[in-house]
């Protein structure tokens, strides 16, 4: 493996936020378990699983390409935070928080994915 995912900072903050996203999904109303629920939740689960699916594999150009799926689904992760306050099941609040988190992810994502390009 030419990139060991479980070094990457962005990895790991990826897997604190999944753990942080079924927890909070955990109060949402029932009739959404099959709705918003699981949706935010493989949306977050697809962030690291990417990343790490991505460094598993042969080339830089095909780590970018996980990457860049790994972006995908942090956005619409952050689509679905913002749904959930619309409808009243977070706050503004854990929406601004969460929204930060997502954003600082997606920086160092798009980062690393501009290294593997100049390389």
């Amino acid at each position: 493996m030419k990139h060991n995912f479980r070094k990457l900072s962005f990895w790991v903050k990826a897997r604190i936020l999944v753990k942080d996203i079924y927890q909070m999904t955990a109060s949402f109303p029932k009739e959404e378990q099959w709705g918003i629920t699981l949706q935010m939740r493989r949306a977050a689960v697809s962030v690291p699983a990417n990343i790490a699916e991505g460094c598993g594999r042969d080339t830089d150009k095909q780590l970018i390409h996980f990457l860049s799926i790994a972006n995908g689904s942090i956005c619409e992760l952050e689509t679905f935070i913002y749904l959930a306050e619309d409808l009243k099941y977070i706050t503004s609040h854990v929406r601004f928080e969460h929204t930060q988190r997502i954003e600082e992810i997606r920086k160092m994502i798009v980062g690393f994915q501009r290294a593997l390009r100049k390389v």
